[in-house]
């Protein structure tokens, strides 16, 4: 009896071992490329740093993942591509970039949708940022979660932003999404699409007269080197995507996908704090600079509202009315209402 008993316990052991989940031996050596448009020291790119750390820390050092900040492979149109391709494994962008390849991402452009960055986490992490991304693998692209950019104000180097009618006739750099030109030009700006790499130059050499970004980018990028005036407009809150390659995914195995996913997750957190912390911290330092900052009353908010339900019109039929309706819902439940 005894001997049996050693004998069932010599055969259990090896089974565990074997059943007791991931393990560092079946993680493979290899390298990512991880790129963005933003530049070292931006909320996005300690995202990404912390990504990389905890990457080499669960990966038990086999997965080494190399950053290419500050556009150094592209800009975030390219990119994408690049990632389809199977070029570049990893990049993080504004997920409103990607309606030109999924329409429903436009979604998360609409104008003024979110009042805080604790309102939109709970919706990106929700069900709604789900079902956005259970439709990427068909376009070549594995999302991985959401990161945040924050809410974008406006610049310009003509004159002061303080009502709606002072942004009639700005040449505005917009991301290449079709919303925020739609949106631009319906407050009456020009509205001219350009890639993040090619912004600060287009500002320096009068290309444009203004441009749209949170307080962070302006910062991170010396916007303030090329521009006068900064309004608080706070007009569209920018949630971040991770993706990665369909290409590279599909090639991972199980316990190799389960580092990256644990990893993006857990920088998230991280990278949302720091992008938060950031955001009210870039604005004293912008002051700092010169930079004359303005802030619209309650009322000409509300007349920028209004000017743009148009826009949200427009766009919730080419979006879709399922997935706008879903949107609303989950911005409503997390309101509490």
């Amino acid at each position: 009896m005894l001997k049996l008993t050693k004998l069932a316990l010599g055969l259990a052991l090896p089974l565990a071992l074997l059943t007791a989940g991931p393990t560092l031996a079946e993680i493979r050596d290899q390298t990512i490329k991880f790129a963005s448009a933003n530049n070292k020291g931006h909320p996005q790119v300690t995202g990404m740093e912390k990504f990389a750390e905890l990457v080499k820390d669960k990966s038990g050092g086999k997965i080494e993942v190399k950053l290419f900040p500050g556009g150094t492979l592209g800009g975030d149109v390219q990119t994408v591509s690049a990632l389809q391709g199977g070029v570049i494994e990893m990049t993080v962008l504004n997920a409103g970039i990607l309606a030109n390849n999924v329409k429903q991402f436009g979604a998360v452009d609409l104008p003024f949708l979110f009042d805080s960055g604790a309102e939109a986490d709970k919706v990106m992490d929700g069900a709604f940022g789900d079902s956005l991304l259970k439709l990427l693998p068909d376009t070549g692209l594995i999302g991985l979660g959401y990161w945040e950019l924050g809410f974008r104000n406006l610049t310009n180097n003509r004159h002061p932003v303080t009502k709606l009618e002072d942004i009639k006739g700005l040449k505005i750099r917009t991301i290449q999404s079709p919303i925020p030109i739609e949106l631009f030009n319906t407050l009456g700006a020009n509205a001219v699409p350009l890639p993040y790499t090619e912004l600060y130059t287009a500002l320096e050499t009068g290309t444009v007269d203004g441009q749209e970004n949170p307080a962070a980018n302006i910062l991170n990028a010396k916007f303030y080197e090329v521009q006068k005036y900064m309004t608080l407009t706070r007009h569209q809150y920018n949630p971040q995507i991770v993706l990665v390659s369909k290409k590279f995914w599909d090639g991972l195995n199980d316990e190799e996908k389960a580092v990256l996913e644990a990893a993006a997750t857990e920088a998230r957190d991280y990278q949302r704090k720091v992008s938060r912390d950031a955001d009210a911290a870039a604005l004293d330092e912008i002051r700092k600079t010169g930079m004359e900052v303005s802030e619209f009353s309650p009322e000409e908010t509300q007349k920028l509202r209004d000017a743009v339900k148009p826009v949200i019109e427009k766009f919730s039929a080419e979006i879709g009315a399922e997935t706008v309706q879903a949107l609303f819902k989950e911005i409503g439940a997390a309101r509490g209402q």
